[in-house]
């Protein structure tokens, strides 16, 4: 057994342990296995709120992204309404500037009617007035005839106005 290469190596095996132990191995390597516990507790505590603090961050852009939506959304539905409105009245104001045209149109043609009547008359009042004088002049003389032209032609003008 003390010549079996097993043995020396358990023997080697336990020399060693002995020495790490006894240089205070086993503490040094605690010490530093329970540090590096420690900072890599430190590196996920601090990941931990990195990963909380990029969820903050992402819930408020999703939210001012959300606002920011319906703000557009807002505003688009205010410009249609207000080009609804804007077309709305363009086409009341059209229509009301047709019908104020077509108004005045009538009245001018209404006054060159009247107008055109009158001038008619007027005409007609001449030419009858004319022709009375006419027959008049041929079938009466004298001092009656020219009192019943003068009467008679008072008598149109009068009617006439």
């Amino acid at each position: 057994m003390i010549y079996t290469p097993e043995f020396w190596v358990a023997v080697a095996f336990v020399l060693f342990f002995v020495i790490v132990w006894w240089v205070g191995g086993f503490g040094a390597m605690a010490s530093a296995l329970d540090a590096r516990t420690a900072r890599i507790r430190v590196e996920l505590d601090e990941a931990r709120k990195l990963r909380e603090e990029a969820e903050k961050l992402l819930a408020e852009y999703k939210k001012k992204r959300s606002e920011a939506e319906k703000e557009a959304a807002a505003i688009v539905a205010a410009a249609k309404s207000e080009a609804e409105e804007m077309t709305a009245e363009a086409q009341k104001r059209t229509e009301e500037f047709v019908v104020r045209r077509t108004k005045l149109a009538e009245t001018k043609i209404a006054q060159a009617e009247a107008q055109a009547l009158a001038d008619v008359r007027v005409a007609a009042a001449e030419t009858a007035v004319r022709a009375a004088e006419r027959v008049l002049t041929e079938t009466v003389k004298g001092k009656v005839a020219d009192d019943l032209i003068a009467g008679a032609i008072k008598d149109v003008k009068s009617r006439l106005d």
